[in-house]
């Protein structure tokens, strides 16, 4: 798999290196702390959904783009989109239940500044009747598969003394509703990875994040979308009164991904409309 454009080799590493004092920081560099020139960011999970938006994000924001997908189709028409836009984006195919096609992936762009995670599934049943087929698609696809790529991108960072990883967990890594327990536990787990490799990395200048959204209009929550009790039981909950839409989850990506947080490593980031903050059962009168 060769990428579909150069990589940026010689930008400067998304990572901790020591930041000059305020005092001495111009109003240039403070503009341009979320700019992304010069940096290429792997996206895995690119080719819809919140991984869709966080790409266009990356890319308005200066960054070329690796669009990684399962769906070669759907990879390409990412990075199509962000050509149009005016933006430096590649499409690339990658399986990552499968060992080698990850090493692949690493292999072609282990000079990337940044990466982000996207890809999971879940399965909705109780505990009681989920199977263990059921159990092992969940476990394998949002916590091994995203340990491979921890693990792999998190190795070529380290080597290079720099770079920055954010993975999306999700709200039910710290709270929970029945039917989804083992989605639940693998977020759980993918913060626990988290923030050990932020430990384990923060030496080498490599920063290490999560974004946990809320309820978000994507595929994966189309069949609550559907029906209408559910669907309003979740917008409820938000202090907005609404779902997220996935183009709300790339803000957060760019900063994690941009000088703007040299300072911020191995935290989950709520995106979530205060759902976890805010009691929203019931609002007495005031």
């Amino acid at each position: 798999m060769a990428p579909a454009e150069p990589r940026a080799h010689d930008a400067e590493p998304t990572g901790t290196a020591e930041p000059r004092s305020a005092s001495t920081t111009s109003a240039s560099e403070l503009a341009g702390l979320f700019r992304l020139d010069g940096r290429t960011i792997v996206v895995v999970g690119a080719g819809g959904g919140i991984g869709r938006a966080c790409a266009a994000g990356l890319a308005a924001h200066g960054a070329h783009v690796v669009c990684a997908d399962l769906d070669a189709t759907a990879a390409e028409s990412t990075a199509t989109a962000l050509r149009r836009d005016g933006g430096r984006a590649a499409a690339v195919t990658v399986d990552v239940l499968d060992p080698a096609s990850v090493a692949t992936l690493v292999g072609d762009f282990a000079a990337a500044q940044g990466v982000v995670i996207t890809p999971a599934v879940n399965v909705r049943k109780a505990l009681v009747d989920t199977s263990e087929e059921d159990f092992d698609r969940v476990v394998a696809l949002n916590l091994k598969a995203t340990f491979r790529l921890l693990r792999a991108f998190g190795r070529a960072m380290a080597a290079r003394d720099g770079g920055s990883i954010a993975v999306f967990t999700s709200i039910r890594a710290t709270v929970v509703e029945p039917g989804q327990g083992v989605y639940a536990a693998t977020k759980a787990g993918v913060m626990q990875l988290v923030a050990t490799l932020a430990a384990e990395l923060g030496p080498r200048g490599v920063r290490v994040n999560a974004v946990a959204p809320g309820i978000v209009e994507t595929p994966l929550t189309a069949q609550i979308k559907e029906d209408p009790d559910w669907a309003r039981a979740y917008r409820e909950k938000s202090a907005f009164g609404r779902w997220a839409r996935p183009s709300e989850m790339a803000g957060p990506i760019v900063f994690l991904m941009a000088d703007a947080s040299s300072y911020v490593t191995a935290s989950q980031l709520a995106v979530d409309g205060g759902w976890t903050r805010i009691d929203g059962r019931f609002s007495p009168p005031l």
